[in-house]
């Protein structure tokens, strides 16, 4: 029972400091899209696009941060929620950014944080299916924008380079959760096996 106790507790341990991670990550994304795409904007309409397309990341993370600093934060099942609708907007960016979207968008840059972070946080399973799913997205956000890329062996290549690198950058995340694990949990058992003092 305290097994299963204390494993329910590390988890939630996990979600409870890590999403500072996730909430930091997200305004690092916010940031450089913010300053990325006004800066290359080219109208009045172009900027109030990159706005609209902003705004929704903005408001989750002003509602995931407000929560963590009244530490009531929101649970994992949201917090994944939301990490999946920064991917879908990060698709939306590399989909519909101006001519040079799709494959040839520099945009999928904004993956890297958005993965790492999220694998620093949640349990390897989750993070697996997470990587998997942004892997997907990025390959079809790419096949949609113009499949013709598909032609060139050189471009194929391009593409499976950035995929592998996504996959390296959750693997790092992964790799770290791991070591923060075995260290708590030896922290844990150093406290509890060693003997009180008369």
């Amino acid at each position: 029972m305290n097994e299963l106790r204390s494993t329910v507790q590390e988890a939630s341990e996990d979600i409870f400091f890590g999403q500072e991670v996730i909430i930091w990550a997200r305004w690092f994304v916010i940031a450089a899209a913010a300053i990325t795409l006004l800066w290359t904007s080219t109208s009045i309409a172009e900027m109030m696009t990159a706005i609209l397309i902003l705004l929704p990341l903005i408001t989750i993370n002003f509602y995931v941060h407000g929560r963590y600093l009244v530490e009531k934060p929101v649970n994992q099942i949201l917090l994944v929620g939301l990490s999946l609708v920064d991917v879908a907007i990060v698709s939306l960016i590399i989909l519909s950014w101006q001519a040079n979207n799709g494959f040839v968008s520099q945009y999928y840059i904004f993956y890297y944080p958005l993965i790492l972070a999220f694998a620093f946080v949640m349990p390897p399973k989750i993070s697996v299916v997470f990587t998997i799913l942004t892997l997907g997205a990025y390959t079809v956000v790419c096949l949609l924008a113009d499949s013709s890329f598909t032609t060139s062996w050189l471009e194929i290549e391009r593409l499976v380079i950035r995929l592998i690198t996504l996959v390296a950058m959750s693997g790092l995340g992964m790799f770290y959760w791991r070591i923060q694990r075995r260290r708590r949990r030896e922290a844990l058992q150093g406290h509890t096996s060693r003997p009180l003092v008369k």
